[in-house]
């Protein structure tokens, strides 16, 4: 099978040694090429050429981010993509059954490129980017950003320090008291005042440790999106929904101050004023509207054979 390696040398948990382990249990039975990226978005441009170029299946070495990369490079394209954990969380290699650590998910991936373990999959839309997992706006991007501005600590503590940046961010770091955007769904759902909202294409949002945090857990890669908003971010709306999330079978519950609104394939979020977003946990520039649909079926993705 003609397979690309993309690797982002920057991932947190990517070395050498991975790479040369991988590399070489890859070439045993394969024809593979193997290219770095160099900057954000230079993944989507080397996964466009290697489907253009023949590849069967483009896999990403890296974090979510490289994985978002590779797959907006191959739509459209006869060509599956495989995700490889190299970041700190690894949200959506987990989430379609893969293990946390490189190698051991090196040897379900080679097992299942022995097995042909390809299916179809949908991912959503927001402003014509693709996202495989999530892609949240206000208050839950405002908490990447805090992240994504300590790089280096991120690469080392990981959750413990998403933990410290939500807390910092909600203690100062976003106006609590005026509302960010609205929200209206094609089947009738609307809020007008939301400070967080999160459209998911698969389950979870993201882990928390080993724990998974299920903002919707009914949502898979064969449904449509499920969205969760929050009008308000005070602690004893926040903490009681984020508790939720961590114990329920269900998820955020659909109420006064939360919205949980299911098999969603078309949605708009339009600001009050310029808010930010984040997609598979990438930061973005500010907006003020994001435009979001399902795409059913959009990709193909290779996952653990049973």
């Amino acid at each position: 099978m003609k397979i690309s390696l993309i690797v982002n040398p920057y991932a947190s948990s990517v070395t050498k040694r991975t790479r040369v382990v991988i590399q070489k249990a890859l070439a045993a039975d394969h024809d593979i090429s193997i290219v770095e990226t160099a900057r954000r978005g230079h993944g989507t441009r080397l996964a466009h050429n290697a489907a253009k170029s023949g590849a069967e299946v483009v896999i990403a070495l890296g974090g979510d981010g490289t994985i978002n990369e590779v797959a907006n490079g191959v739509l459209g394209h006869d060509c599956a993509i495989a995700h490889l954990p190299g970041g700190s969380t690894n949200v959506f290699a987990r989430a379609i059954g893969f293990p946390n650590n490189t190698i051991e998910a090196t040897s379900v991936l080679l097992d299942a490129l022995d097995k042909g373990s390809i299916r179809k999959a949908s991912v959503g839309m927001a402003n014509n980017r693709a996202f495989l997992f999530h892609v949240g706006a206000g208050f839950d991007a405002a908490v990447v950003s805090k992240v994504e501005e300590k790089g280096q600590l991120k690469r080392y503590i990981g959750h413990p320090l998403f933990i410290a940046s939500t807390i910092a961010t909600w203690a100062k770091g976003v106006d609590r008291k005026n509302p960010w955007f609205s929200i209206t769904t094609s089947d009738g759902h609307h809020v007008d005042g939301a400070q967080l909202a999160v459209a998911l294409n698969c389950n979870p949002y993201t882990y928390l440790g080993n724990k998974p945090l299920d903002l919707a857990p009914e949502t898979t890669l064969d449904s449509p999106l499920s969205i969760i908003a929050l009008t308000q971010l005070s602690i004893n709306k926040l903490l009681p929904a984020v508790a939720k999330a961590l114990q329920s079978s269900t998820g955020i519950p659909n109420g006064k101050s939360t919205k949980h609104w299911q098999d969603i394939t078309t949605a708009v979020i339009k600001g009050h004023r310029p808010f930010p977003y984040q997609l598979d946990g990438e930061f973005l520039e500010p907006v003020t509207e994001l435009q979001l649909e399902h795409k059913p079926d959009a990709i193909s993705l290779v996952v653990p054979a049973n």
